[in-house]
């Protein structure tokens, strides 16, 4: 059974925000199959359109719904910016913050690589601070090793005299 493309808006509208309503309760009221329901949302999903979850509010959304928030709010103004969060049920702090996180996302690589070139530098440096005290502690037991040979040897020359 096909269904109209106008059908299928109408749809997939009620699942959006702020109305949000489950596939389960609207295969009921509609008389469609769930499994219509879910492939209608992940097609629509896949043409960027911002479908979630019923069941979950804004913060539980997944980064793609939260990204596709933002992208969709990018090019708004305030005034349009809050006509759009009303509609879903959102704040425009919440869109804020969800752009900051994809900012930051992009610049995770570069502060990991500068941090993980701080933390070799910090190490290459304390293992050289260890190599130089065991160096020296090595020429003082070299040293301590040759004073007690020579103590021998010299109580060996000498005598028994040297014994202490």
């Amino acid at each position: 059974m096909g269904y109209s493309p106008e059908r299928k808006a109408a749809v997939l509208k009620r699942m959006l925000p702020p109305g949000n309503i489950a596939i389960r309760q609207l295969s009921r009221e509609e008389g469609i199959c769930e499994a219509t329901l879910h492939k209608w949302r992940a097609e629509a999903r896949g043409k960027g359109q911002l479908l979630p979850c019923a069941d979950t509010s804004p913060e539980g959304w997944s980064s793609r719904d939260k990204f596709a928030a933002v992208l969709e709010t990018a090019a708004l103004n305030e005034a349009d910016l809050g006509e759009y969060c009303r509609k879903r049920g959102l704040y425009p702090a919440q869109i804020a913050a969800w752009r900051v996180a994809c900012e930051q996302a992009n610049d995770w690589d570069r502060a990991s690589t500068a941090r993980l070139g701080q933390a070799t530098k910090e190490e290459k440096k304390k293992v050289k601070d260890l190599e130089r005290e065991l160096a020296r502690k090595e020429k003082a037991l070299a040293e301590a090793a040759a004073l007690l040979i020579l103590r021998k040897k010299v109580s060996a020359i000498w005598g028994g005299a040297e014994d202490a």
